[in-house]
């Protein structure tokens, strides 16, 4: 994989798509070969039918959708991010997709809902439209613009607010957080009581020794209570 790679994909990378020589690469050791090669076909089909570039966020997430990746693992992910307050902008996904492996788990789940909104756009739900302009050579911004009637920046601001619409606190809960708060609850409020108990364990110990001199059973420890004499003892 390395010496196919050339440096180009991460070390938690499982597959690598050349859409020019529609050569793909995927490690069979991976979490799930089959989804990552139709992830990695997904890529080959795109750059086949389109004439221009698109950019890095809409590449992944096209081949995100297309794989059926957007599962409960990745919205419970995203729905993390997304009640962290971390919903970055289209330019900031695209540093994401390449960053290291927790960012770039979330960035390629973002990245699927800004193509999955694209499609929501059309009454079809479907991406023919655009895909339609791209084959035909125009530009992406062009493409979007005219097939949505939003311009770039008024697309990702309208992204945004659909990802914290869809994946806020509340969602993030009932996708799994719930769980992982209250036992996140249960081992702080165990701790808090630990610390809070420590001086009574240790004035429980004063006074008490083993007496070696003592018979004992097999396993069963003898202890002798010496308690303090008072001064009028």
């Amino acid at each position: 994989m390395d010496a196919v790679a050339h440096g180009r994909i991460p070390s938690w990378g499982a597959g690598l798509a050349f859409p020019g020589a529609r050569v793909v690469v995927i490690r069979a050791d991976g979490d799930d070969p089959f989804r990552i090669l139709r992830h990695e076909l997904a890529h080959l089909a795109l750059h086949q039918s389109i004439k221009g570039r698109v950019p890095l966020w809409f590449d992944e997430g096209y081949a995100v959708l297309a794989a059926g990746e957007l599962g409960r693992l990745e919205s419970l992910r995203l729905n993390l991010t997304v009640a962290r307050g971390r919903v970055p902008g289209l330019a900031a996904l695209d540093a994401g997709l390449r960053g290291g492996q927790s960012t770039a788990e979330a960035s390629y789940a973002l990245a699927g809902t800004a193509v999955a909104f694209l499609a929501r756009r059309y009454p079809d739900q479907s991406l023919v439209p655009l895909l339609g302009r791209l084959e035909r050579g125009e530009p992406f911004d062009s493409a979007v613009a005219r097939s949505t009637g939003l311009a770039p920046g008024r697309f990702e601001d309208a992204w945004q607010r659909d990802v914290r619409r869809r994946h806020g606190v509340g969602l993030w809960f009932l996708a799994g957080g719930m769980w992982a708060a209250v036992g996140g609850l249960v081992v702080a409020a165990w701790l808090v009581r630990r610390r809070r108990d420590r001086p009574r364990r240790a004035a429980l110990d004063i006074g008490w020794e083993i007496d070696p001199g003592a018979e004992s059973l097999p396993g069963e420890e003898v202890v002798t209570s010496h308690p303090e004499r008072s001064p009028n003892a």
